[in-house]
């Protein structure tokens, strides 16, 4: 066998890896969806749902199933896809796993720009869904000007995000104080990262956010890639680097934005599936659709656990933020042992 050979085996067996591990993942994100539509105060069988999705009238389960189970895990699925995806967009593109939304402080622009529409202004949930992508693309436009000096550093872009987070928390901050007692625990609930509220109408549009924006992302996975080598490798290999970048950007975030305005931000999804995706699958291929896939199955383990393993009910961003800190924590071990910096 020659090295050439040797080299294509490789690839193959890395390749064949990818797909199983990825299609496994895949399985269980299906599984723990049907799980989340059969249990609750009442189980209902395999046969039933069923029947409730194609439309048949069960007694009991069209409402239990249809209309409160069915949407609520739709939005698990959505949101968590979009939040794996968006993390692992800005992580590739920046070459740092610190480098989420989350820590970006976009997902705090969005939050901010929502909690005026409800607080504020009393916006229906599709106002707040597009009043939270001005947030955060406005947000993610100032990070990308303030660090945009004479070139694009992603370590200042995270030290400019980080602070540019806090000053968006001081604003939700502020806007709380000025809220009555509803409007606070409303606002309250939606930060904490929630599906409870999880209805059709909330679903519609991140669902067509997602049609239109996931493909563009996925259709840029090869750009990403080589954004990933650097400026200066990705434009000898024919990458536009600033238009793809913003491109992506202004997808990613605006993705992420829909998915924030319909369940709250939900702790710490976006910064870990890329990184949980990459221990899965290895590296050297796109992580897109498998940290989509994480953040999804994150999304709805989490949803059942705070539902049904404790005494008392949680919101999904409460698990996961308990998942995620200790995670950042090792993170940040990691590089310090490895002795890099963000």
């Amino acid at each position: 066998m020659t090295t050439l050979d040797a080299v294509r085996l490789g690839r193959r067996s890395r390749l064949r890896r990818r797909v199983l591990i990825t299609a496994a993942i895949g399985v269980a994100v299906f599984v723990v969806f049907a799980v989340t539509l059969m249990v609750g105060n009442r189980f209902y069988g395999p046969d039933d749902v069923i029947r409730v999705i194609l439309g048949q009238q069960v007694p009991g389960a069209s409402f239990s199933v249809g209309e409160l189970r069915l949407p609520r895990a739709v939005t698990a699925v959505l949101v968590g896809f979009a939040f794996g995806l968006a993390g692992a967009s800005f992580q590739t593109m920046l070459r740092n796993p610190l480098a989420s939304p989350d820590i970006l402080g976009i997902t705090w622009g969005a939050s901010a720009a929502a909690v005026v529409g409800i607080v504020l202004l009393s916006l229906s949930d599709t106002a707040v869904s597009f009043l939270a992508l001005g947030g955060a693309l406005l947000t993610a436009l100032a990070i990308y000007l303030f660090a945009h000096r004479r070139g694009f550093a992603g370590a200042r872009l995270i030290l400019i995000g980080i602070g540019i987070a806090a000053l968006m928390q001081s604003a939700v901050s502020y806007v709380l104080s000025r809220a009555s007692n509803w409007e606070l625990s409303t606002a309250m609930q939606w930060l904490a990262g929630s599906l409870n509220g999880a209805t059709w109408d909330a679903v519609r549009p991140l669902a067509i956010a997602s049609v239109v924006l996931i493909p563009l992302v996925l259709l840029n996975a090869r750009a990403l890639g080589a954004l990933r080598l650097g400026d200066d490798s990705a434009a000898a290999l024919g990458v536009r680097v600033t238009a793809t970048r913003l491109l992506l950007i202004v997808a990613a975030v605006a993705l992420l934005a829909f998915a924030t305005a319909a369940s709250g931000p939900i702790a710490f999804v976006a910064f870990m599936a890329g990184p949980v995706a990459a221990r899965l699958v290895g590296t050297g291929g796109s992580l897109l659709v498998p940290a989509g896939l994480v953040g999804a199955l994150l999304v709805l383990a989490a949803d059942l656990v705070g539902q049904f393993a404790f005494g008392a009910r949680y919101p999904v961003g409460i698990v996961t933020g308990a998942l995620g800190a200790p995670f950042l924590i090792y993170l940040l071990a990691r590089t310090a042992r490895s002795g890099a910096s963000i």
